[in-house]
């Protein structure tokens, strides 16, 4: 559990780490879109290749992804597994009862693994380079046109932040509850499945208890230091957009229509 790296921020200077957290934020949420145009082998290999190139120049260990995808591998498992055993075919490979495996489903299997690699891998780029700061005074920026229409834009920026950073946080005191347990003589592993389930349920309540705690100093470290709402607020850290980031967003386009082309290709 300590290996999940959703939310977490791993400092380091590269080209990444130095692009506006605006342009970051948007390129993510847009490249998981265009991952969904990919359609066949070669373009899957198109987009793999960027991510990893991705990865490469943001000078982060290929290793830390990895491993911080270990927690996260049995829903991917289980969601190919059902591709793979419930995508009706006509001409199937095996066939028992209900299940069936066929080419087709091996195949989409293989791209929803594929798309799950690319989205994650994506995803944590952007929290492993991002602080949660950057992250909060981005959305805040994009979202800032709905201020015409009275939407809290800071409020929505602060909390999506504060939920941001309590994954790694809440992370931290589940390990910290668990050890204890284990000082106890607790054994989470020992048992048939429904036994070990039963086992982690002596975690749910101090857990909830420091959640509500660490919830509870963080709204009165905000209070006494005058927090309100952050309107009319000024920032100590101004967002720059660079000619960098205008590159980014060209590079972004031409994978688009590469990504465009590479559809019809057989």
């Amino acid at each position: 559990m300590n290996k999940l790296i959703l939310g977490r921020y791993l400092p380091g200077d590269s080209l990444i780490y130095r692009l506006d957290p605006r342009g970051k934020f948007l390129i993510t949420f847009y490249f998981i879109g265009i991952v969904f145009l990919a359609n066949n082998l070669v373009s899957y290999a198109f987009l793999l290749l960027f991510v990893f190139f991705a990865v490469y120049i943001s000078k982060v260990s290929i290793s830390f992804f990895i491993k911080g995808l270990r927690p996260m591998l049995w829903l991917i498992l289980f969601t190919v597994m059902l591709q793979a055993f419930f995508t009706p075919s006509n001409h199937p490979i095996w066939h028992w009862a209900f299940l069936s495996l066929s080419k087709e489903g091996l195949v989409i299997a293989g791209y929803i693994f594929i798309r799950f690699i690319l989205i994650i891998f994506i995803s944590t780029l952007l929290t492993l380079t991002t602080t949660p700061i950057e992250i909060s005074d981005s959305i805040e920026s994009i979202l800032k046109p709905l201020r015409v229409i009275k939407f809290p834009v800071s409020q929505v920026a602060l909390m999506l932040s504060i939920a941001l950073r309590f994954v790694p946080l809440l992370i931290d005191e589940t390990i910290k509850i668990m050890d204890a347990q284990r000082a106890r003589g607790v054994d989470f592993g020992e048992g048939g499945l429904i036994k070990r389930i039963k086992s982690f349920v002596p975690i749910l309540i101090p857990l909830f208890v420091s959640s509500f705690s660490i919830a509870y100093d963080l709204a009165i470290a905000m209070e006494s230091r005058g927090y309100k709402d952050g309107e009319g607020r000024t920032k100590y850290r101004i967002l720059h957009w660079s000619k960098r980031d205008n590159i980014t967003v060209v590079v972004m386009i031409a994978i688009t229509v590469v990504l465009l082309f590479l559809r019809s290709y057989k």
